[in-house]
């Protein structure tokens, strides 16, 4: 097999840190009890909850996928409905399992730039203690979002303040939770916790881990009968500790801070090459690691060939190119020169 050219599809298309691998094989060494009951998944458990608050609930499953339904599934009833944006993973790309395995309506709303408000929410917020209405339960909102923008504090704060004062809990799919820290500048805890978040998936595959998320309950209570809901969604992990270590490499020296950082920054190199090129356009704020671009159709598949990445809104010939934690200049540069090249084709 031939060396595998890095491309702009996704950051789960990097590969994993060295760091992280040597963290796994660190952990591969005598026995260590099954299913979490191991040194590794308390130090784990320990980091987050020094990054999120004493508080914290901890509970780790093998995808973002299940970390997401199972959370949401934790809270809510097959009555109840979970509100979010068009463009969420929920939404768009997990095959319908939120509302498979939740029994729950998934409500959302069209966003221009995937970040949700009260004022779009309204629409959605009636029938209230009517048995013919699915009964609002859970807003969910993505960081960084799917279109590659983020969430301050403070709109955050709005959304919890909004959600709580209906009875309603407040989700974040954090699966790019790293890039929106070092985006805003801030330690998890300050636009989570401190925020009024409920529950956190929180996200490191896509930044320089093999594979694992954790469901992070961050309000006391929420957790009840979890891990009842974790075995039965068949996320228990028997040799839990090879998930559990790589969060302690994750969070070793900052590595997951120098891993997003620098997603981010090609993300802003990229977008830097990308404007003034004729045929191209930046349609979204470049704000962790993802640039969302239009350029030409024709000139995109060309460019595809060789750099892959994926169509996001074909009806106007809209692409999203994802920056990774090993992505490098050159990339980016190789990148732009063809697009140019195959530009001035046209």
């Amino acid at each position: 097999m031939g060396e595998l050219r890095r491309g702009f599809a996704s950051d789960n298309n990097a590969g994993i840190h060295p760091a992280i691998m040597k963290e796994i094989e660190a952990a591969n060494t005598g026995h260590a009890v099954g299913y979490g009951a191991d040194p590794f998944t308390s130090e784990a458990e320990r980091l987050l909850r020094e990054h999120l608050g004493n508080d914290t609930e901890v509970f780790f499953a093998f995808n973002g996928t299940a970390a997401n339904v199972l959370g949401l599934w934790s809270v809510t009833r097959s009555f109840n409905s979970i509100l979010t944006a068009s463009t969420a993973h929920i939404e768009q790309d997990e095959c319908g399992a939120p509302e498979k395995i939740t029994g729950c309506k998934v409500l959302t709303v069209d966003t221009p730039d995937g970040k949700i408000t009260p004022e779009l929410l309204v629409r959605h917020m009636h029938g209230f203690d009517f048995e013919h209405h699915a009964q609002p339960k859970v807003i969910s909102l993505t960081q960084a979002t799917e279109m590659g923008t983020v969430y301050t504090p403070h709109e955050i704060s709005i959304i919890a303040g909004y959600a709580h004062g209906k009875g309603l809990l407040l989700h974040m799919d954090g699966a790019r939770i790293s890039n929106a820290a070092v985006s805003l500048g801030l330690p998890f805890s300050e636009f989570t916790t401190r925020s009024g978040v409920d529950i956190l998936t929180f996200g490191g595959t896509k930044n320089c881990l093999m594979y694992g998320e954790a469901v992070c309950f961050l309000r006391p209570g929420l957790s009840e009968n979890f891990k009842y809901l974790r075995k039965q969604g068949m996320q228990l992990a028997s040799k839990m500790r090879f998930i559990s270590a790589q969060y302690i490499g994750f969070f070793r020296d900052g590595l997951w801070e120098k891993c997003a950082g620098h997603a981010n920054g090609m993300a802003k190199l990229l977008e830097e090459k990308l404007n003034g090129i004729s045929g191209v356009r930046i349609t979204q704020k470049v704000e962790s690691n993802g640039v969302f671009v239009i350029m030409p159709k024709s000139v995109a598949e060309e460019v595809r060939k060789t750099f892959f990445f994926y169509p996001w809104d074909e009806a106007v010939s809209e692409y999203r190119l994802m920056t990774s934690w090993d992505t490098t200049e050159e990339d980016i540069e190789d990148f732009v020169r063809l697009l140019k090249k195959e530009i001035s084709h046209q």
